[in-house]
């Protein structure tokens, strides 16, 4: 209901109809999604509307396209107005995905607390955790009663969904526990802070990557988790939210790269003609190169072919039990290395296993490949037998379907760890990959049983 009321105002240029929302949480959410399904040149002119106040709660949603498109169209007293008011890591996040000048165009455009700690955050590595960080986060003390510490609250800090979770800290501003806000509502307020303290919290190094801190909070479950630096003063904090926007760009980057495609800037439908064609095109060309070597590799074996023309038949057969069974590999490796429970190191293990699981998945397709044959012999469908026993053809098949599947197997798990060790993401040995590279040493495979059990 909200969202039908808020693009009939929108629509009809209603900005008091508009505004009788804002003091709800997703208000900003909701504006922002709206605007953004218009085109670009529409979300920016209806923002640019907005009273002040909105436009600084509305403007981290959206992507850094229309945020470089409002920036290029506002005065630079509004602009500065805007980038002082985000919270850090939504700064942060703005910044880079500027170029150098730009850096320093809009720095200059910060107050002296803000640009400093922008300029800090921005000398991190670009996947660390330094560039998620809240600074806006509520600290208490253990000596305090929390009557005081919910007065405290009050009156320095602000909203946000930094205030879930308070943190208890020593005169040093050194961490010593976190507490849920929950506990401060619901006990003695006449009690202290060190009465409810249990000794236990969760922590992230300003230098951890992003990945940990995904894997931190699906670990813990925790809503909010301070970032603390060698000596353990708190420097930030990180939420939930910020960790769920990460972790989804990462998917969708991972999940486009495994599609074999490069990851693309913004959303599918806000992605031109032109630059979906860039993206899609590169691996496309990549992958019918390494499929000509397909058509080498035939030719190689021309003369084999010509003697037994049975053997085409199951070519495709062939072809797509070592690319199904590779991309099937591939995915499970590059699935459970993005879940820390695999790393490069553990590749002989994975070898073993994926030995196994070849040469058995190999033996129940080769058995049901030479099933077929049988059949197909016993009902007169087909006479393999005319120049070659139908046994020999049936053993080739099979035999070339499990040393294809094993192979398979042994390429699509090891080729991520192999990127993993080399510091490459895994999820550029995409299905198409694996597939193609398959597809080529499958036919050597193929050829070079036939040759051995049929003497051709």
């Amino acid at each position: 209901m909200l969202a039908q009321e808020l693009r009939e105002n929108i629509l009809e240029g209603d900005l008091s109809g508009l505004l009788l929302h804002s003091a709800d949480e997703d208000f900003p959410a909701e504006v922002a999604r709206l605007l953004q399904s218009f085109t670009n040149e529409e979300t920016i002119n209806t923002f640019l509307s907005l009273p002040e106040e909105l436009q600084v709660r509305t403007f981290s949603y959206f992507d850094h396209v229309i945020q470089l498109g409002i920036m290029e169209e506002l005065p630079k007293p509004q602009i500065s107005n805007i980038l002082n008011n985000l919270e850090s890591n939504e700064r942060v996040a703005f910044f880079d995905t500027l170029d150098g000048v730009e850096v320093t165009e809009y720095l200059n455009l910060l107050n002296d607390k803000n640009r400093l700690a922008t300029y800090d955050l921005l000398g991190y590595p670009e996947k660390s955790v330094a560039r998620l960080i809240n600074t806006q986060f509520t600290t208490v003390r253990k000596e305090w009663t929390l009557g005081q510490a919910v007065e405290h609250i009050r009156r320095f800090y602000t909203d946000t969904p930094a205030a879930n979770v308070i943190f208890v800290v020593d005169n040093n501003g050194k961490l010593v526990d976190d507490l849920a806000i929950r506990k401060l509502i619901l006990n003695e307020q006449t009690k202290k802070i060190e009465d409810i303290m249990d000794g236990f919290y969760v922590k992230l190094d300003i230098q951890d990557s992003i990945e940990d801190a995904i894997q931190k909070f699906k670990e813990y479950d925790r809503v909010a988790i301070p970032v603390t630096n060698s000596n353990n003063v708190v420097m930030g904090v990180v939420t939930i939210d910020d960790v769920i926007d990460e972790a989804e760009e990462k998917d969708t980057k991972d999940m486009q790269q495994f599609g074999g495609v490069e990851s693309l800037d913004l959303p599918y439908v806000k992605t031109g003609f032109f630059t979906m064609i860039q993206k899609r095109a590169g691996w496309l060309i990549v992958l019918f190169i390494g499929e000509l070597f397909t058509a080498t590799a035939m030719a190689f074996f021309e003369m084999e072919l010509a003697k037994a023309v049975v053997l085409q038949l199951f070519i495709p057969l062939i072809i797509s039990s070592g690319g199904n069974t590779g991309s099937q590999a591939a995915t499970l490796i590059i699935r459970a290395m993005a879940l820390k429970e695999l790393s490069y190191r553990d590749w002989w293990y994975v070898m073993k296993r994926e030995i196994l699981s070849g040469l058995t998945l190999g033996f129940i397709l080769g058995l049901l490949g030479f099933v077929r044959l049988a059949i197909w012999q016993k009902m007169g469908w087909y006479n393999y037998g005319e120049h070659f026993n139908w046994v020999l053809v049936a053993l080739t098949v099979s035999l070339s379907v499990i040393g294809i599947v094993l192979w398979g197997t042994l390429t699509g798990s090891m080729i991520p760890m192999i990127l993993k060790r080399m510091k490459l993401d895994p999820a550029t040995s995409s299905a198409p990959f694996v597939a193609t590279l398959v597809d080529v040493t499958g036919l050597v495979i193929y050829f070079s049983i036939a040759a051995a059990i049929l003497g051709i």
